[in-house]
């Protein structure tokens, strides 16, 4: 078991080291069966993969630019969508000049593009039914059928709130 613990983390470090050089991205993660949203790399971890000083993520995480998960004893728990964000904010920091506002901007609208593909993909695909409807705090939520002989039958399984002011950011 430890073994396969340790074959994982490492394979999560390739991932992360591949994030960061720009060979792969975080859809090209998913589809390869890594888990993006799961926090597994600690503020040395990732200040080592990205060649930064540590302080300089505890300082990304108070500005709100790349902001990790934090265990129960409140410490930082960076994922591979984090280490694609830190990717990218370092490109548009050093390579192209942008001031640390621009790229929350930025970084806020790659991924509300993001998340709008994939809800594009998802609704392009055929098969089901989806029922639209708005959830009591205004949040549009989708509910798609199991079985296309009825569309009451998987009317009230929940797939994905569509709509949320706190976009792409987990809740633990």
């Amino acid at each position: 078991m430890t073994t396969m613990k340790a074959e994982l983390r490492r394979a999560y470090g390739v991932c992360a080291r591949s994030l960061i050089e720009g060979h792969i991205d975080v859809e090209d993660a998913e589809e390869a069966g890594f888990r993006t949203d799961a926090p597994v790399f600690t503020v040395g971890q990732v200040a080592a993969l990205a060649d930064m000083h540590p302080q300089t993520l505890r300082q990304y995480d108070r500005l709100g630019l790349i902001v990790p998960r934090r265990t129960v004893g409140g410490a930082r728990r960076y994922s591979l969508r984090d280490v694609q964000r830190l990717a990218q904010a370092q490109h548009l920091s050093q390579d192209e000049s942008i001031n640390l506002a621009g790229i929350t901007r930025i970084l806020a609208l790659m991924e509300e593009n993001r998340q709008l593909r994939r809800q594009v993909k998802r609704l392009s695909r055929p098969g089901g039914m989806s029922v639209f409807a708005a959830g009591s705090d205004g949040q549009m939520v989708e509910f798609q059928t199991r079985d296309k002989s009825g569309w009451r039958s998987g009317l009230y399984e929940t797939l994905q709130i569509t709509a949320s002011p706190a976009a792409g950011r987990d809740v633990d």
